[in-house]
């Protein structure tokens, strides 16, 4: 297995992670964002999800097996993605562009971002050894 794939796709996930939420939210200033889903999407579940982007940026450097931890974050983005597709379910999307742009965009890719990173990790895990 080529390590620096899985070395790029850790910083990928980290770069998504970080990058996305500072872009869409304004640096955390972006309202429509919290009120369109304020318990996950609170400022507080933002800065959230950039501490996961931390922590795959510290994972792709590790250097022993990272299987668990992948598996970890795979479950972690899967729970992500129920929530997407629930919230998609029970909301309107275009009343959320109504009110920003920025966050009707944030609201469109987030969940389908978790699903590719999910598998990417769920790919790492299942093709590491124990």
């Amino acid at each position: 297995m080529n390590t620096n794939l899985i070395k790029y796709g850790f910083i990928a996930a980290a770069m998504m992670n970080i990058g996305g939420v500072l872009l869409f939210s304004r640096a955390f200033t972006n309202d429509a964002i919290n009120q369109a889903d304020p318990v996950v999407m609170s400022n507080f579940g933002l800065l959230m999800i950039v501490v996961w982007g931390l922590a795959y940026l510290g994972a792709a450097f590790i250097q022993g097996n990272i299987r668990w931890l992948a598996a970890a974050f795979a479950i972690e983005k899967l729970v992500y993605v129920v929530v997407w597709g629930m919230w998609m379910a029970n909301h309107s999307l275009g009343a959320v562009y109504e009110q920003d742009r920025f966050a009707g965009v944030f609201y469109s890719i987030y969940g389908l971002n978790d699903l590719a990173f999910m598998l990417f990790f769920a790919w790492v895990f299942m093709s590491r050894r124990a």
